[in-house]
């Protein structure tokens, strides 16, 4: 297997696999492919334990199934593209050494990687029109890919040092590091309605990575300029 990530802006995760090799991604992630590469589809990697971050997915609102590639008749490719100008990077995955990430972020990975729901957080004033704050698990063993938008900033935190962060900005985060949903009272805005200001507090020993353009913070920023917007800058022009 070899991976390749190219291009700059909009990037995209190129896959050479070799007669038999695989790679497992959520419906929906692949981007093309040569004709031999057969695709299926699977409850989850890992035996007992994938089928059970399959159930764990599905109580989430993901799907239950994930899709395998597998080259077939000899080598092959398959590429999985960024949704959003940003970055895409692996992370290597090994028992007791596992990553959360944000929910958009996990593009593919090697079959031992299993994949669940790490958290599912609702807010009672609505979260970017109800999607709340969902953390995807990469535990068991081998290399996955994530992919973060805009640009990534890292933080290498010291045992008991934190850090608070706007969800959105959430990227990755190794599963050393814990976190906690925390709420500023008294501060009351379009995207969390009533139920104050929530922050993510991510406290030491482990590796951060954060990123500038969320999609559901951009998608917040662009609705106003949107056809059918009352509200919209132009209608008050």
């Amino acid at each position: 297997m070899q991976a390749d990530v190219k291009g700059s802006t909009l990037p995209v995760l190129e896959v050479v696999l070799d007669q038999g090799e695989q790679v497992i991604s959520t419906h929906g992630e692949l981007a093309w492919m040569w004709p031999n590469m057969q695709m299926s589809q699977t409850v989850g990697t890992g035996g007992k334990h994938g089928v059970m971050a399959g159930i764990k997915r599905a109580m989430g609102g993901g799907g239950v199934f994930l899709t395998r590639y597998e080259a077939s008749g000899g080598q092959a490719i398959v590429a999985f593209a960024a949704k959003l100008p940003g970055r895409i990077f692996p992370v290597t995955v090994a028992p007791g050494a596992g990553f959360l990430v944000h929910r958009h972020g996990w593009l593919c990975a090697t079959p031992g990687v299993v994949p669940s729901i790490g958290l599912q957080q609702s807010f009672r004033g609505g979260l970017w029109g109800g999607e709340g704050f969902i953390l995807e698990k990469l535990e068991g063993e081998g290399t996955a890919w994530v992919e973060l938008a805009g640009e990534t900033i890292t933080y290498d935190l010291a045992a008991g040092q934190s850090i608070l962060v706007h969800p959105g900005h959430v990227g990755v985060f190794q599963d050393s590091v814990s976190f906690q949903i925390t709420r500023v009272p008294g501060i009351a805005n379009k995207l969390f309605g009533a139920d104050g200001f929530h922050l993510v507090a991510l406290s030491g020993p482990g590796t951060v990575w954060l990123q500038t353009m969320p999609l559901p913070v951009l998608a917040a920023a662009i609705a106003p300029y949107l056809p059918g917007d009352k509200a919209s800058p132009a209608a008050k022009a």
